[in-house]
């Protein structure tokens, strides 16, 4: 909106005493600017709506009154407290901000619009499964099927979607260096490797399928530990923003040599609010939370944690196989979702979100290394 205006303004005094004096309107242009804009935007917003909607969840009871699985199970003696009673549905500031601080500061296109519609689906979703779940007191929730199905919808809806999308294919000359355009689905990028491998349509539609359904489902399962989600998101979140931002400038992708992604640039802005709304939100859940953002936020901030859904699907799979093979089911971890088995071994709850923190940084920077690591 902003980056329109300020267009407006410019292009309607153009050649008029005012010309030189509206000239700094012209810094909105820049993909920086905007992105610095729509984090502290966001961090803004959250500060001063934070309060607010963790008061109006408060009122109308829409807390967590039900043990969680954790606490079910026992044996996490190093928990302090319990988070029975802590008001849930906080991912509707995170998703309410980020919106907002996008719409504000970013200049739309087919991506941007993409991103934006994913997130709003899954946050609706969420905020159903969070709504079941207080109606019921109980962590049953909406059923897996019916979660499932609506991730896959969406996954093969943006696959084909991307892959239809136009103007993804060409290849641009920037002084001695050739820049491909790359297809978003059939194109895929290989971290460590030089070129991209071309996978065919049905097979890119999978991937984008199984990262949508892998990465939404990967951040609802490290929704466990106060802090825990949205700091790992929003270290994730900064490699994103480089990422996003290198493939869509055409002298950077140029000099790293890696795919240039026409209109890119534009999720930049996406992840500089997803930041400040996270960096908002992390100020009142950090530990001892006063709100957590139940499925409705972490649904909706699906990809930041992979890991963490592969160790509760290597459970569940070694535990069904164990029970066929030897009659009594068998465990890999002490309990699944991963960060529950540390606390199982005694580490206390900031311990282990500050050690997967660490980690976090520390995957970030790796994924980074793999722009020159080539």
């Amino acid at each position: 909106m902003i980056y329109y205006l300020s267009q407006l303004i410019l292009d309607e005094n153009q050649g008029t005493p005012w010309e030189s004096r509206l000239s700094f309107l012209r810094l909105f242009r820049y993909i920086t600017v905007r992105s610095a804009g729509a984090a502290v935007t966001a961090l803004l917003l959250s500060w001063w709506l934070g309060p607010k909607i963790i008061h109006g969840l408060k009122q109308l009871k829409f807390g967590q009154d039900y043990q969680d699985k954790a606490e079910e199970a026992g044996g996490l003696e190093a928990r302090i407290l319990s988070k029975k009673g802590t008001p849930t549905m906080g991912g509707v500031l995170i998703v309410a901000v980020l919106a907002f601080s996008t719409m504000l500061w970013t200049q739309w296109n087919a991506q941007v619009e993409l991103t934006m519609l994913s997130v709003l689906v899954l946050a609706g979703l969420g905020f159903y499964d969070d709504y079941a779940k207080i109606i019921k007191q109980s962590g049953g929730g909406t059923p897996p099927r019916v979660k499932l199905m609506v991730q896959t919808a969406l996954g093969l809806f943006v696959g084909f979607y991307l892959w239809r999308l136009p103007g993804t294919s060409e290849l641009r000359l920037l002084g001695t260096k050739s820049v491909v355009q790359s297809n978003l689905v059939t194109d895929l990028m290989v971290p460590f490797e030089k070129y991209p491998f071309e996978v065919g349509a049905v097979a890119g539609i999978a991937i984008v399928l199984l990262t949508v359904v892998g990465s939404s489902n990967a951040v609802n399962l490290t929704d466990g530990l106060d802090g825990l989600a949205i700091g790992c998101t929003l270290i994730v979140a900064f490699v994103f923003l480089i990422f996003t931002y290198l493939a869509g400038n055409v002298k950077a992708a140029a000099y790293l040599e890696i795919p240039y992604v026409n209109g890119a640039g534009e999720l930049t802005v996406f992840c500089a609010a997803l930041i400040g709304a996270g960096l908002g939100f992390l100020w009142y859940n950090c530990h001892p939370a006063q709100v957590f953002m139940g499925d409705t936020g972490s649904l909706a901030l699906g990809g930041a944690f992979g890991l963490m859904a592969l160790s509760v699907m290597l459970q569940t799979t070694w535990f069904k196989f164990t029970r066929v093979r030897y009659g009594t089911g068998r465990r890999i971890f002490r309990m699944a979702p991963l960060h529950h088995h540390f606390e199982k071994m005694g580490w206390y709850e900031s311990q282990v979100v500050m050690r997967f923190y660490i980690l976090c940084f520390l995957f970030a920077v790796l994924a980074l290394a793999t722009l020159k690591l080539r």
